[in-house]
């Protein structure tokens, strides 16, 4: 349904990135974020289902300024190269590859960021940064780090119960922050439960969060 094609941002770096137009009239548009994998075959396949359910979307290759056009599968090998390649970017770096991604779809109307792992917490970054109209951030890692500043826009968090790389502490962290996030935590699942191509992956927490964000975005960007 989509294609890949190239952005500049504004400090001159040019990137690729995974668009798909949203089927009808747009909705509003959607910039997805990545995990450490890169925007592999499981970030297109999300691309397309959000574009199938109106929102112009566009998947930004943020590992580009470190590893260009990196696609990772998920054994052991790469998990390390993502978390290499992660290595060196900074939050500088998302702000200007952010603002390209979402100047590129800008016409489809009110536009809203989600992200999954490593994208989770990229989403809550551009929540704070500013210029999104709603945010959803999956199992973000990074985030209850990342409290000191408000978002600029409403939020929704998913995170699930068994994850072991985010502890239910760091989930009550984030709740006593008074983020002002519809926060939801599901049971029995684990880190990365939307990809079907990894173990932890749960149809159940699946379908209830894509319900709750499609419905959040409906809200929001509609």
């Amino acid at each position: 349904m989509g294609e890949k094609i190239r952005l500049t941002a504004s400090d001159g770096h040019e990137f690729g990135a995974y668009r798909a137009e949203a089927q009808g009239t747009p909705k509003g548009a959607v910039v997805l974020i990545q995990e450490i994998f890169g925007v592999n075959q499981h970030i297109r396949a999300l691309v397309d289902e959000y574009a199938g359910n109106g929102y112009t979307t566009i998947a930004p290759q943020l590992y580009d300024r470190t590893a260009p056009d990196i696609e990772l599968g998920y054994d052991e090998e790469g998990r390390q190269a993502g978390m290499k390649g992660r290595e060196g970017i900074t939050p500088e770096m998302w702000s200007a590859d952010l603002a390209a991604a979402r100047a590129s779809v800008a016409s489809a109307g009110k536009i809203g960021i989600v992200g999954y792992c490593y994208g989770g917490t990229v989403s809550w970054f551009g929540a704070q940064d500013g210029g999104f109209d709603a945010a959803v951030c999956y199992y973000g890692g990074g985030i209850a780090d990342m409290l000191d500043k408000p978002a600029k826009c409403p939020v929704m968090m998913h995170f699930g119960a068994e994850d072991q790389g985010i502890p239910m502490e760091k989930v009550d962290a984030i709740k006593a922050a008074d983020t002002g996030a519809d926060i939801h935590v599901y049971d029995g699942a684990g880190h990365g439960f939307v990809c079907d191509e990894r173990p932890s992956f749960s149809e159940e927490a699946t379908n209830t969060s894509r319900s709750r964000t499609l419905d959040f975005f409906g809200k929001h960007l509609s």
